[in-house]
């Protein structure tokens, strides 16, 4: 699957009682879960041994987990719980009908569109499995990236301008129908700093040139 060299394949059914049994799960958290999913299995392993690339200092393998979902409206928290069942990096494909996006859990859920499941694919690239998987999280996350900082550095900061800008939004919103003067140029103020402070983040993932 994804375009990954055929040594990379493999078919491990994961049961959905593994899961319930693995998380201790109650009732209502069963019937959460499966109202989201309908199966699991692990299509690929991406190591040493199935595709010559060698290991990382952190990352050795990763697997490939196709999940077939019941509902685009899934729960993010649902495919947390299962990046944490496999001691593992796990690339998830997230399937609901004719339409697949891939998504990793990398201290948060990070996914691509919808998009026509056979359309779908991944490339390899690096010069071991760390560059690997780093390349796989940053093609995913999207957005500029700096190389000189960390995975979870750029991804940190592109959730800090997110944030930032929803406040910002926010903001204005509110300094439109705001009738005191003293109380509106409060809020000019504040949508100013926030905005020289997410301009000042930017510029910290821009790529080096």
């Amino acid at each position: 699957m994804l375009g990954l060299p055929k040594s990379t394949e493999i078919k491990k059914q994961l049961p959905k009682t593994a899961i319930y049994t693995r998380f201790s799960m109650n009732a209502a958290a069963k019937e959460k879960f499966d109202s989201d999913i309908s199966r699991l299995t692990i299509v690929n392993e991406v190591s040493k041994v199935t595709s010559s690339i060698p290991a990382g200092s952190t990352v050795a393998s990763f697997y490939v987990v196709l999940i077939v979902l019941k509902r685009k409206e899934y729960s993010d928290a649902t495919i947390a719980q299962i990046s944490k069942l496999i001691n593992q990096n796990m690339l998830f494909i997230l399937e609901c009908g004719s339409e697949s996006k891939l998504a990793i859990y990398h201290t948060k859920l990070i996914s691509t569109e919808w998009q026509p499941s056979e359309s779908l694919s991944i490339s390899l690239k690096g010069l071991d499995l760390n560059a690997v998987w780093d390349n796989i999280v940053k093609e995913l996350e999207g957005g500029e990236w700096n190389d000189a900082l960390s995975v979870e550095e750029n991804i940190t900061a592109h959730e800090q301008i997110e944030q930032m800008q929803k406040q910002i939004a926010a903001l204005e919103r509110k300094a439109r129908t705001e009738k005191q003067p003293k109380k509106k140029f409060e809020i000019v103020q504040e949508i100013t700093e926030l905005k020289r402070r997410c301009e000042s983040e930017k510029l910290r993932i821009v790529p080096n040139i």
